[in-house]
């Protein structure tokens, strides 16, 4: 279990802000955690309202970032030398009672399992960040497989992805 208190304002608005990158370079993070997994380092890092994943070959961001392609793809194939990595995303509008269950359920979840970083954004309740990472067997050894959740209280959003990155 990984939780921080983000001592940062939320500043995301909308789930229709965010954008998906696999091409950049670290941004500023607010809270780190590498976590030794099937022979990589995974470095799990939250940007606010947002994160980025490196593994192996895959720097995955998913964040507001300016002058980029607003919206998240549904789902991005990508081969890589030695490497297989898909991502999915989905964005679910939840009314008020729903979403604070649904917030409680995500923050239970990753501040369960054992490779999480999650965090909590003070002043709005059920503003969270998480990324959960774990290993799933493959048939050619290392297989990776991280879900994060991003939610905006103010709008009843909660935006859920999941990645897989398998050796070849």
């Amino acid at each position: 279990m990984h939780a921080v208190s983000l001592d940062a304002p939320y500043l995301d608005t909308d789930a229709d802000q965010l954008c998906f990158s696999l091409d950049l370079t670290e941004r500023p993070a607010l809270a780190e955690r590498v976590v030794p997994l099937g022979g990589l380092d995974v470095r799990l890092r939250l940007l606010g309202a947002s994160h980025q994943v490196f593994a192996g070959p895959v720097r995955e961001t998913v964040a507001c970032l300016r002058g980029a392609v607003r919206g998240l793809p549904e789902t991005r194939t990508r081969h890589l030398p030695g490497w297989d990595y898909e991502f999915g995303a989905t964005t679910r509008v939840l009314p008020p009672e729903e979403f604070r269950a649904e917030a409680a359920r995500v923050l239970g979840r990753a501040t369960d399992a054992e490779h999480s970083l999650c965090g909590v954004f003070p002043g709005l309740p059920g503003a969270i960040t998480a990324v959960v990472v774990e290993p799933a067997g493959g048939p050619h050894g290392t297989r990776l497989v991280w879900r994060t959740w991003h939610t905006y209280p103010q709008n009843g959003q909660i935006v859920s992805t999941c990645s897989r990155l398998e050796a070849r």
